[in-house]
C-alpha cells in the first residue's frame, strides 16, 4: 500500500499525467476528480486482470485494490501481461503491485492474497465503489455476483474461452444480475481443463471492462447493462444480446 495526495483538486503532475483525459469533454477535470476519489476492487490479476489493472492505474483511479491467491507460473505468461519471467514462483499480488506502482505511484494500491469465499467476500469487497470480475472460476464469480447485489455495488463481468469473450455490467436494482442470465454454473464435466484461451482475447475483454469501470465512475456513456457483449476473434466480430431481469432469480428477484 502507498500513500497519495488526498488534497482537493488535481496537482500539476496529475494534470500533466492525465492531460489526454482532461481534454475530453466526457471526462474533463470534474470527471478526473471522480476517478481520483473512486475506489475499485479487481478480483484476479491474470489474463483479464492484467489489462484491467494497467488501464485503471493509468487512468488515475484513486484507490485500486486487487486480490489473487495464486503464484506466477510459466503457463500464465502467454496472456497475463502484468507478470514476467522474472516473477515465476512469486505471488501474483506482489508482482502486480510492483508493475502498477512503477506505472503510477500517485494512486493508492491495496494488494491482497486471498481466495474469494462465502465467509470472506463481504469483508473483501467492503469499502470499494465497484467490483471488477477477472476471476477464472465460476464459484468465485457467483459468490461475487451475489455479494455485489446484496451490497448494491456495480459489478463488471468479463469472461473468456478460446477465441471468444463476453462482457456485462451489472448495476443492482437497475439491471439483470449475472445469475438472471446464467442461472447455474456449468458442470465441471463440460468444461475443458485447463481451458485454452488466446491471450489477445483476454486483452480485448479486459480493456472493455476497464472502459466500463471508468464510465461508471465518471457517469458518462451507455453502460453494458441489460446487454451481453460477445466477441468472436475468429470472425473479428462483436454481437450484442439483450438480456432481461428474471423475476424468479434467486439472487436479485428480478429487481
Amino acid at each position: 500500500m502507498n500513500s497519495i495526495n488526498r488534497g482537493e483538486g488535481l496537482t500539476a503532475k496529475e494534470k500533466q499525467r492525465y492531460h489526454r483525459q482532461l481534454t475530453m469533454k466526457q471526462v474533463g477535470e470534474a470527471g478526473q476528480l471522480k476517478l481520483k476519489s473512486g475506489s475499485v476492487l479487481v478480483v484476479g490479476t491474470g489474463g483479464l486482470g492484467s489489462p484491467v489493472l494497467y488501464y485503471l492505474a493509468a487512468a488515475g483511479i484513486g484507490t485500486l485494490g486487487f486480490t489473487d491467491y495464486d503464484s506466477v507460473d510459466l503457463s500464465n505468461l502467454q496472456r497475463q501481461v502484468l507478470h514476467s519471467t522474472a516473477d515465476l514462483g512469486r505471488p501474483k499480488s506482489v508482482s502486480a503491485f510492483e508493475k502498477l506502482f512503477a506505472l503510477n505511484p500517485e494512486i493508492r494500491f491495496i494488494p491482497a492474497r486471498e481466495r474469494i469465499e462465502r465467509d470472506n467476500v463481504d469483508i473483501i469487497i467492503s469499502g470499494y465503489d465497484i467490483v471488477v470480475d477477472c476471476t477464472d472460476n465460476f464459484t468465485a464469480r457467483y459468490i461475487l455476483n451475489e455479494a455485489c447485489v446484496k451490497s448494491g455495488k456495480p459489478f463488471v463481468h468479463g469472461g473468456i474461452l478460446g477465441f471468444f469473450g463476453q462482457a456485462l455490467t451489472i448495476v443492482p436494482g437497475q439491471s439483470p444480475c449475472f445469475r438472471c442470465i446464467f442461472r447455474e454454473p456449468p458442470s465441471p464435466e463440460t468444461q475443458p481443463n485447463p481451458p485454452g484461451v488466446l491471450g489477445a482475447v483476454a486483452g480485448t475483454i479486459g480493456t472493455i471492462q476497464a472502459a466500463e469501470t471508468v464510465k461508471l465512475l465518471t457517469g458518462t456513456g451507455r453502460l453494458l447493462t441489460g446487454r451481453l457483449l460477445m466477441y468472436d476473434a475468429l470472425e473479428a466480430s462483436f454481437r450484442e444480446v439483450a438480456v432481461k431481469s428474471d423475476p424468479d432469480c434467486p439472487v436479485c428477484g428480478g429487481k
